[in-house]
């Protein structure tokens, strides 16, 4: 009976799909180069934490890009603090390409529709509904939980957990280690197998902006120092490159879990591993880990001339460039050699790689969370191919896990929705959510 009274109430379960999609209805839309408003969903979040007796703090770099912070005192003041963040910024959506508006909110059959639905509102939401539900029921974690609401992580987090990590530290005081996004949402690889990927590590960001020069012409001469060419070289050798494996410790552990429940018989410690042939073998699930096997750089725009009959002297690229864990060096290294001497390179914008320990009681009780509420679900670690705001909160020395807990129907493709069109996650996913989060943060 105890028990029963602790878990989340129906309450929390309705809020849920309310925040989720009261949330997605405020159009926090980051297009960049400081063109987003987060402050209209910070006060939202903040005025049902106040509500809840829990005081929020709002902060700005800039006007406008507004982020949430709180702490939740623990049982145990001698606990180190844990902190669960989200972000409030979505990416741009076309309503034309959609089947209902992106900022609609809708609830229909079962389904909440817009964008942020995954990315990551819901977490947001689920985050909100349990506090809430700690509130009316008199509940108080073992450690201290600070919340944070952030801004601007869909862009560089210069306004959000970047502008709280340099400026605000004392609000995260006690924080080791740290949960968000991207994490044990169900993976359906074949039937009958559930896998519940917890994140535990990230690759870097290198955004890179790539200039080439030469001499400016008439476009009918003859010009063997064309720029546009140079770089277009450079872009083409950067394409087409295939990195060298680099096996981190977390896609070791992940692809050991895999293969062990294939009944592959296999040592990825061993030297001769022949990685590529391992991930044929392990089909659909290979998409968990084939993404961080290597670095990767992958143009993805291009800006020369202004005449079709002119030379330009100049022409520009950007790659998005991600680095794995220990492979910062081969990074630079490569684009050194891929660029050549006619094309210079820079960072554009960087951030570090993470790893969490796969072996830590915390991982542990991640994955007793999630297993708990779905026993015939199977935990597996894995490195994000992309990053959060945890690169930045990493700054404080606070170790981050990928988990936003997710039990979703096989047909719906979790990876696709993110930045994609008809993003969308069931109501019963959502309230799998609120429960497997309740159960860990009380335990944690």
């Amino acid at each position: 009976m105890a028990e029963e009274v602790r878990s989340p109430d129906t309450k929390a379960l309705d809020e849920v799909v309310t925040f989720t999609s009261e949330l997605i209805r405020i159009d926090t839309t980051n297009r960049g180069g400081g063109d987003c408003r987060e402050r209209p969903a910070a006060e939202y979040v903040a005025e049902r934490l106040a509500d809840a007796g829990i005081e929020p703090t709002l902060l700005e770099r800039t006007p406008g890009r507004t982020n949430v912070v709180a702490r939740i005192p623990g049982t145990d003041p001698s606990a180190d603090a844990l902190l669960v963040h989200g972000h409030l910024d979505v990416v741009p959506a076309d309503p034309a390409e959609w089947s209902v508006h992106p900022f609609s909110g809708e609830v229909r059959d079962g389904i909440v529709w817009g964008r942020g639905a995954v990315d990551m509102k819901n977490m947001d939401a689920m985050v909100l509904s349990v506090v809430r539900a700690w509130a009316r029921q008199g509940v108080r974690p073992r450690r201290d939980i600070v919340l944070a609401y952030t801004a601007d992580e869909e862009a560089s987090a210069e306004d959000g957990s970047g502008f709280l990590a340099d400026r605000h530290a004392s609000l995260f005081e006690g924080c080791t280690e740290g949960i968000s996004e991207s994490g044990a949402f169900s993976f359906h690889p074949h039937p009958g197998l559930t896998l519940y990927p917890i994140a535990a590590g990230e690759r870097g960001t290198a955004w890179l902006k790539l200039t080439a020069h030469g001499r400016a012409g008439h476009g009918s001469k003859v010009n063997t120092a064309n720029a546009v060419t140079r770089l277009a070289a450079a872009v083409a050798r950067i394409g087409a490159h295939t990195w060298p494996v680099r096996l981190t410790t977390t896609v070791r552990a992940a692809l050991t879990e895999l293969a062990a429940l294939y009944g592959i018989d296999i040592d990825t410690a061993a030297r001769d591993l022949d990685v590529d042939l391992l991930l044929d073998k392990l089909g659909p699930a290979a998409a968990l880990v084939e993404p961080t096997v290597r670095n990767s750089a992958n143009p993805t725009m291009l800006d020369a001339g202004y005449k079709v009959n002119v030379i330009p002297g100049q022409a520009v690229a950007y790659v998005d460039g991600r680095m794995l864990p220990g492979a910062e060096e081969e990074f630079a290294a490569t684009m050194d050699l891929l660029t050549g001497p006619d094309v210079e390179w820079e960072f554009h914008h960087r951030e570090v790689p993470l790893e969490a320990p796969v072996d830590s009681p915390t991982f542990a009780k991640l994955r007793a969370a999630v297993e708990r509420f779905d026993p015939a679900g199977r935990v597996v670690p894995f490195t994000m191919s992309g990053g959060t705001d945890a690169k930045q909160f990493s700054r404080l020395g606070i170790t981050g896990y990928g988990f936003s807990p997710l039990r979703l129907p096989p047909d719906l493709d979790y990876g696709a929705l993110f930045h994609g069109v008809d993003e969308r996650v069931p109501v019963d996913a959502l309230q799998f959510g609120v429960r497997v989060l309740d159960h860990y943060l009380k335990s944690a």
